[in-house]
């Protein structure tokens, strides 16, 4: 027990490897997958074909030996004695050579190839001539034949058994080629392969926070365009059903203002009291309420504004003069030294009412915010709202965005919050082609990061100072 236990520990321990090892992406792994298969494969057809080369070359060599000894012995027996040593380097061939003597003995013949060569021998020489054959260590493969002729004058053959034929000095640059060609075919397959699932990608990328259906092109293989044609009718159920239900937000909203008023001017007809105050602050509750409730409608899926230049700088400087102007302590601060005029294409009014939001919301529960900016790339900017308040669980940073969600601690219903500030705020910072989240700042308070990002930074107009 404790063997297999171990041997499973093995196997999730290489398994672990090789997931960490795999790279991320789909066409990596693929091409991976495709070019060691075919690389295996072309090496194993390699190897195979090398081999009954070697395996056909050596059956041929081995049924020369057998004619050309049988024909070198019977000329050196026609020769005579003193001639014989002259005729020795014209016998000679590149597997063996001849010699006039006994030669040296050794074991027997055991190597495979060896004894391939060796049958031919004995095929040669019997019957008629007396021989024997023995192994030549030695770190090749190497045997001696020695053989009497008729007028008993010792004669050995050096065989030197060589597997099949040289190869060429051009074959490692062939394979290397073949395998470059099976890459460069492996690279394009896959990227066929993975460019539907990109171009997908990108269809659902370009959805956008309105939920607006940006048509995948419903062409190419047939799987493909099946696929296209699904996402697509997707995308128009899912506009469909947001459509119906943000209509039916504002509806209610918007109906919801006419008994809103009618109750406010029939409580404003009552005698001044604790109870007429109550119920003002409830009404008011309700109104602010409804307004928001088509605020966020509208930002959910209203008409987006033209995108112009401005400058941001003066923008904010502007927003916060307004503030102060009304008595907030609101203050903004240029980042980056001394202020520089940079058209920065965006739109305008949903910018501000983003930075209003962010405003609104840190003076309701701070009293004093502080408005800073950068420019930390070409075409962004980054906005900071901060503010010294209580500030926001960090589990709940993120929930904060959820329409009509309120936290129960500082920042609640009862300081007039209705739950969907953020949430619109955070789909206008959308169409701002950028983002917003909340930081707890490390001295206390929370901070607002508004990245933006230009609509066309390439294409920008001047701006008057």
């Amino acid at each position: 027990m404790p063997g297999h236990a171990t041997g499973g520990n093995g196997v999730k321990r290489i398994a672990a490897l090789l997931r960490a090892l795999a790279p991320a992406s789909l066409f990596a792994r693929l091409s991976i997958i495709l070019l060691a298969g075919l690389a295996a494969a072309q090496f194993l057809s390699a190897m195979l074909t090398i081999d009954e080369r070697n395996d056909a070359s050596m059956g041929a060599m081995i049924d020369y030996v057998e004619v050309d000894l049988r024909t070198a012995v019977a000329l050196l027996e026609r020769l005579p004695h003193d001639e014989r040593a002259a005729w020795l380097p014209r016998l000679e061939r590149g597997g063996y050579r001849y010699a006039l003597g006994a030669g040296q003995a050794g074991p027997p013949v055991t190597a495979p190839h060896s004894m391939r060569v060796l049958a031919s021998v004995t095929r040669a020489l019997t019957p008629g001539h007396a021989f024997s054959a023995h192994a030549v260590a030695g770190d090749a493969e190497r045997f001696q034949v020695h053989v009497t002729l008729a007028d008993g004058q010792p004669l050995t053959v050096d065989f030197r058994p060589r597997r099949g034929l040289p190869l060429s000095e051009r074959l490692p640059y062939m394979l290397a080629g073949q395998l470059a060609l099976v890459a460069l075919a492996c690279w394009l397959a896959v990227r066929l392969a993975i460019q539907p699932l990109r171009t997908l990608a990108d269809a659902a990328d370009a959805l956008g926070p309105g939920l607006r259906p940006v048509r995948m092109p419903e062409q190419g293989p047939s799987e493909v365009a099946a696929a296209a044609r699904a996402f697509n009718a997707m995308q128009q159920r899912i506009a469909a059903y947001v459509d119906e239900r943000l209509r039916i937000l504002a509806a209610i909203s918007h109906d919801l203002q006419t008994p809103i008023t009618r109750m406010r001017l029939r409580v404003d007809l009552m005698d001044e009291s604790p109870q007429q105050q109550r119920l003002i602050d409830d009404l008011r509750q309700l109104e602010d309420l409804a307004r928001q409730g088509i605020g966020y409608a509208r930002a959910m899926h209203g008409q987006l504004e033209p995108a112009r230049a401005i400058d941001p700088d003066d923008l904010l400087d502007a927003m916060a003069l307004d503030y102060r102007d009304s008595g907030a302590g609101v203050a903004f601060e240029r980042q980056g030294g001394a202020p520089e005029v940079i058209p920065f294409v965006t739109r305008a009014g949903a910018l501000r009412r983003v930075v209003t939001n962010l405003v609104d919301n840190g003076l309701k529960y701070a009293g004093e915010v502080n408005i800073t900016m950068e420019r930390p790339a070409q075409g962004v900017i980054t906005i900071r709202v901060l503010d010294r308040g209580p500030g926001i669980p960090e589990a709940a940073l993120e929930q904060v965005f959820e329409p009509f969600y309120r936290l129960e601690s500082s920042r609640n219903r009862d300081t007039g919050g209705t739950g969907l500030g953020l949430a619109i705020a955070r789909q206008l910072a959308l169409t701002l082609g950028g983002g917003l989240t909340l930081h707890n700042r490390p001295d206390g308070g929370l901070e607002a990061r508004l990245v933006v990002r230009a609509v066309a930074p390439a294409d920008q107009p001047k701006v008057n100072a």
